[in-house]
């Protein structure tokens, strides 16, 4: 028999073997008990997460012996045909290669036939987001009223590529990135199965760079059996692979948080020259400032895989910042990091943005003044309070009626505010309404005038009339002279260039 790769000896048989996706394994599990099938089912996720594994063990489970069931037996032979992929009933499409409506259209004439020996006729098209718009639309019919006997199943890693009549007709189950812990402990299990030596931190240090996906992890180990042989240790995974240890990582964020540049760019400039990938570095360190945050938030938070002796120094070191300067230097690393993603020197923007988060760690802030006057406040038993300035005017103004202080003379400004009671207001064109109010007033106690001004005359002038009228019956008093001299009549006289004739 041939070498099999880990990746396929070790791929998942029946539904306890897929690993960090409890809510799709849930949710089939209870639709086959619940006989609740759907015609159409789309798993959508990265690579590597077992999209294709979890749709073969559905189709075993549909077209078992006295199937549909869940707990099937994997080891019988229709359940072999169909993980080696040669089941007549199960028919695996690659959606790249055969993305024209020609193939579509094979595939509904071909719909039309019952199964050779299953319960169901199962189409499982991988990466279906291939397909074209036509194919799509050839595919519309069939897939919404499929016969009883027939079942899709569909994968992609690119859901938003698919047309949304496909998708309201399928139901959708997104498959998550397997964390790293339970990569780790898989790796192990399969070292331990095939009798190799694998160290914790190197199993780590694998799963790290997997970065959630199972086959990748797989695929990595397989690589290292063949160049450590029987035993693999931390340092062989970095020397393969190009990735950064826990410790030089550690040790960076340590140097970060003391704010001691040199020593933080040796350790880049020695990462650089042995060949590592600094933007995985950069990744690593943004991975642990975000585990430092969260224990700020969460004391039981763990490290991200960093040695527990190097992690609680970590911490300690962390505690003098408050949590938004921790922020701050994660957000400058993520410019850094894309600025690194096009660029040919990685190694400048890396530095630059070392330097720039160092900075933003040692800044003061108006946040910290307002913290530390508020601590003083409370050392000597007040409450802090915001003192406003009061406006100069009202103070000017009870204070003009005051005698005046040698000591504090009165500002300039006030005087602008002394009223001048004495001189008046030189008046407009047109008088205002008390003004006109008052000569209303006293024209109306004035002798009237028997014949009106002409028109040629002066703007203003009064004449005597020249016969006296008649007495009123009822005595009036005579008409006082003195309203001639009242000054608003001699102030409206020279604004209204007027004269009074007598």
């Amino acid at each position: 028999m041939s070498y099999q790769v880990f990746a396929r000896k070790y791929r998942p048989k029946t539904f306890d073997d897929v690993l960090g996706q409890d809510h799709v394994v849930r949710t089939l599990r209870n639709a086959i008990a619940q006989k609740r099938l759907a015609h159409a089912y789309l798993f959508v996720g990265p690579r590597g997460t077992g999209k294709t594994s979890t749709a073969r063990i559905l189709a075993k489970a549909l077209n078992c012996t006295n199937g549909p069931k869940a707990d099937f037996d994997p080891e019988e032979s229709v359940c072999i045909e169909i993980a080696e992929g040669r089941s007549l009933d199960v028919l695996e499409i690659d959606g790249a290669s055969n993305n024209g409506v020609d193939q579509v259209r094979d595939l509904r004439e071909s719909v039309r036939f019952a199964p050779a020996s299953g319960q169901f006729k199962i189409y499982y098209i991988d990466e279906v987001h291939m397909l074209s718009n036509a194919a799509f639309n050839a595919l519309l019919k069939t897939l919404e009223e499929p016969p009883p006997h027939v079942k899709f199943i569909f994968a992609t890693t690119e859901a938003n590529k698919i047309l949304p009549t496909i998708l309201s007709r399928c139901q959708r189950f997104d498959l998550r990135p397997i964390p790293t812990d339970l990569i780790a402990k898989h790796l192990l299990h399969i070292a331990k199965e095939e009798g190799v030596t694998l160290e914790e931190t190197a199993a780590w240090a694998v799963a790290k760079g997997a970065d959630g996906g199972m086959r990748d992890a797989q695929s990595m180990l397989d690589q290292l059996v063949s160049f450590c042989g029987n035993t693999i240790t931390e340092a062989n995974v970095l020397d393969v692979f190009g990735f950064t240890s826990r410790e030089k990582v550690a040790q960076l964020g340590g140097a970060l948080l003391a704010r001691d540049t040199p020593a933080a760019l040796s350790l880049i400039q020695k990462e650089a020259e042995t060949g590592r990938e600094l933007s995985q570095l950069l990744g690593e360190l943004v991975g642990a400032l975000r585990a430092l945050l969260i224990a700020k938030l969460d004391p039981s938070a763990d490290g991200e895989g960093i040695p527990a002796d190097l992690w609680a120094e970590l911490v300690k070191a962390a505690d003098a910042y408050p949590p938004d300067r921790i922020l701050s230097a994660i957000d400058v690393f993520a410019e850094t990091e894309g600025r690194m993603k096009w660029s040919t020197n990685k190694r400048l923007h890396f530095e630059l943005g070392l330097i720039k988060a160092i900075q933003s760690l040692g800044e003061v802030r108006l946040s910290d003044v307002i913290k530390v006057l508020a601590k003083g406040a409370d050392a000597l038993g007040e409450t802090p309070a915001v003192s406003v300035p009061e406006a100069p005017a009202p103070v000017v103004i009870e204070k003009a009626h005051e005698a005046p202080i040698a000591e504090a003379p009165a500002p300039p400004p006030a005087k602008v505010w002394e009223p001048e009671p004495e001189t008046p207001k030189p008046a407009p064109r047109k008088p205002s309404d008390a003004i006109t109010s008052r000569l209303d007033s006293l024209i109306a106690s004035a002798p009237e005038v028997s014949e009106p001004i002409p028109a040629d005359d002066p703007p203003f002038r009064a004449e005597a009339p020249k016969e006296t009228p008649p007495p009123p019956k009822e005595t009036k008093p005579a008409a006082d002279d003195s309203f001639h001299h009242d000054p608003l009549i001699e102030h409206a006289l020279k604004a209204l260039e007027g004269r009074v004739v007598k």
